[in-house]
Parts: structure tokens; sequence; C-alpha cells
């Protein structure tokens, strides 16, 4: 191994040693490895650059401001609370409608403020019908998740990967290149919260009431988000929602169509949303969320040492000796499985940015297209169902709930097995080798 290979390395088991312990917060873990790699000239200042440049961080935090202009305007608490209204009389079969509702809204919009907005909805209805909340709330965390990886914009994930791969020469994804097999996964993971979950989880006591605000345990999820931010019970302004919604629709529709880019049609969004006044320039700041962002920018050049130095390669042709004769679909089921592992351990953004390289070099090395292979990153990294602390929507609802670890265990689990079955059906026949 060269110095450059040792070094990035050395910094990669460093990071995710640090993010596993969790003592230091995740966008600082992250940073700290990009200036060691800098300073080391691992890499290279034009490539930190790019890397806290790239689209997917514009993307990100224009999508962060619009999305917080709705739920500032009370848009989303008022289609939650109204969503809750209709479907309350017809019992178990409205909360699922609900989930359901609350899952397809994440395709859109970040899933943290929906949980935290639908997830005292949730539990106050299903207590008024004499049902545990215990059978719902991780269901409901669940379903976002499936929800958000339907969509490129549904999650950062999606757009990290994307960004990724086409730093590495791979032609970008459209916003519903991925929806079919992301729909599929959502489908069958959805039946199994619907037909198992219940019997999972019904069988336990009620919690005990709380408060209406989403109080957090003290652990403190991988990917740094503060749920804090997100107003739980905003007045509606009509107005200002209207506003916000139509810019929002603008943005999805400009993208979908190829118009921009989604980068710039975001962009444009947030910008118009600040200058008209919907939001103000002090609360687009607040809903930047730079500790996200920092931690994929970091985290963005931690991955780009493993592919300049080589490193990628290096995993890639040990890998490929003893793939070779299995085929890709082996490759493809070893990339989906290693992806879901670390994920329960990690960032989401921390393992799509290991993973991405990896993935392209190996489905290259193989002689295929990479493209299953990147859209399998994408469903695995944010699949992240059987730990409480895996995925922020998990520790919201964890604390709500009165949930044990074991219960996330107990029906994450399998969760994880049946979408990974699922996906590695699904990912071949709308993504050939």
């Amino acid at each position: 191994m060269t110095p450059a290979q040792i070094i990035a390395l050395g910094v990669l088991a460093a990071v995710v040693v640090a993010l596993i312990h969790g003592k230091l917060r995740s966008d600082v873990v992250a940073l700290g490895g990009a200036a060691v790699l800098l300073g080391t000239r691992t890499v290279r200042p034009v490539e930190v650059q790019a890397a806290f440049a790239s689209p997917a961080i514009l993307a990100l935090a224009s999508l962060f401001v619009i999305a917080y202009a709705m739920e500032l305007s009370g848009l989303l608490g008022m289609l939650i609370r109204g969503a809750t209204r209709l479907c309350a009389r017809l019992g178990a079969l409205g909360l699922w409608m609900v989930i359901g509702l609350c899952g397809v809204a994440s395709a859109f919009l970040n899933n943290t403020p929906i949980v935290v907005l639908g997830a005292p909805v949730v539990r106050d209805v299903s207590k008024s019908m004499g049902l545990s909340p215990k059978r719902f709330l991780i269901p409901l965390s669940y379903a976002t998740i499936l929800g958000g990886a339907c969509t490129l914009i549904g999650t950062s994930t999606n757009l990290l990967v994307n960004d990724m791969a086409r730093n590495a020469g791979q032609p970008a994804f459209s916003l519903f290149e991925i929806t079919p097999v992301a729909l599929v996964i959502a489908v069958v993971g959805g039946l199994y919260l619907v037909l198992v979950g219940p019997r999972l989880l019904g069988a336990e006591p009620a919690p005990a009431p709380v408060s209406e605000q989403a109080t957090l345990p003290a652990i403190s999820p991988p990917n740094g988000e503060d749920p804090a931010l997100y107003p739980i019970d905003a007045p509606f302004n009509p107005l200002k929602a209207g506003a916000a919604l139509v810019v929002f629709v603008l943005v999805v529709t400009v993208a979908a169509l190829g118009l921009l880019p989604i980068a710039a049609a975001a962009f444009a969004g947030a910008v118009l949303l600040v200058v008209t006044g919907v939001i103000s320039v002090e609360d687009a700041y607040k809903g930047l969320r730079p500790e996200i962002l920092l931690l994929i920018a970091g985290m963005v050049v931690v991955g780009l040492s493993i592919e300049l130095t080589g490193l990628a390669a290096l995993t890639t042709d040990a890998l490929v000796g003893w793939l070779h004769d299995l085929g890709p679909l082996y490759a493809l089921a070893l990339i989906y499985g290693a992806t879901l592992l670390l994920t329960e351990l990690l960032s989401n953004a921390a393992v799509a940015v290991l993973l991405t390289p990896l993935a392209v070099a190996l489905a290259e090395s193989l002689g295929v297209s990479p493209r299953p292979f990147l859209v399998a990153v994408m469903m695995a990294a944010s699949a992240a169902f059987a730990t409480p602390f895996g995925y922020q929507t998990n520790v919201i609802v964890c604390q709500m709930g009165g949930y044990r670890y074991l219960d996330f265990v107990r029906i994450g689990a399998p969760l994880n097995l049946i979408t990974w079955a699922a996906g590695l059906a699904a990912i071949p026949i709308f993504f050939p080798f």
C-alpha cells in the first residue's frame, strides 16, 4: 500500500470508530477526517472545495429551506390533523391510512418533521380507540423511511449517491427513476408492517400518557438532525402555506421534466420564497440545518480519498476474484447486505459515501452496469430498521412509544431481510445488469 492509501485507510477507520462510539458529534467527526486528509495532502484543496460546493449540498440546503417554509406555515400539521380526523372513524384502518399518507409525503418532504408532527396524533387517536400506540408508532417511522426512498429528493442519501456517481462518470438519475424499485420495496415492507407488525407489537401494554412534544432520549442518532428545530404546532397561514406549496410543486415539476437540474430548481425556489417574504431570512438560515450539510460534505471528502488513492480499486480487486464466478447478482446481494449492516451503525450519509465508489468499481470490474449497484446503495442506506438510533425517526417514536431496544430488533431485523429480498428481485428487472 502507498503512504496515501495508508493515511486514507487510517482516517476511514478512525472516522468509523468515532461514529460508532458516538461521543463526538457526527459532523465534527466527518470534518475532522476531512481536515486530516487535507492537511496530509491526501486530497487536494480543489477536491475539498468541490465536495462542499457539490450539487447535492446545494439541492439539500435549498430543499430544507422550502420544507421549513411549509412547516412554519402550518401546512404540514394541518394536513396531518385533517387526515387523522377524516380517518379516525374508520378505527385501526384509519390509523393505517394516516401512516400510509405520511409515507407518501416522505417521498417529497423530510420525514423527520412528518414523524414529529404525526406521532403524537397517531398515539392519541390509537389510545382514544383503546388500541396500544405501540402497534402503530414503529410502523409510522418505518413507513416514512420506506417512502423517503421512493424519489431522488425523498432523502439526502439518494441525492448524495447520485452526486457521487456523477462525479465517478455515471449519468445522473432522474427524479422518479428509482421509484419503481422503491415502490416494490415499500409495498412489500408495508404489507409486512400491516400483517405482521401488530402481532409483534400489539401485546404490549399501552404506555402512560406523555407530553405532546416529542421528547428525545439522551442518545444522539448518527445522522445529527435536531428535532427541536421543527415547529410542533405552527399556526396555519393560508397565504404562506399556498405560496410554499406552489413553489414546491413547481420545483418538483421542473426537475421531473428535466427542464433544470434538481439543485438549480430547488435553489431558485428557495430564493423566491425568501424574496417574496414567505419565509424570513433568519428562518431560512435556521432551516438550512448546517450540521447535516457539513456531515455530508465531510464524509464526501473521506469517500473521495478512498477513490482517489486507489483504495476502492484495491478492495474491488480482492472481491472480484471470488465474486466473478458467482455472477453480478451475488455481488449485488453483497453490496446491498453490507450497506444494510453498516447503516445500522453509521450515519446514512457515511454509508453512502463509503460504498458508492466501491459499488461503481465492483460493477465495472465485473463488466456490468453500475446502475443496479447504485440503486442498491440508495435503497439499503436508508433502511435502518433494526435499532432505535439507526434513523432519527426511530429515536422519536422510541421515546414516545416507550419501546425497548429489542422491540426494534424484533420487528426491524425481519423487515431488513424482507426488503433486501424484495430489492434483489426488483432491481435487476428495472435496472438490468
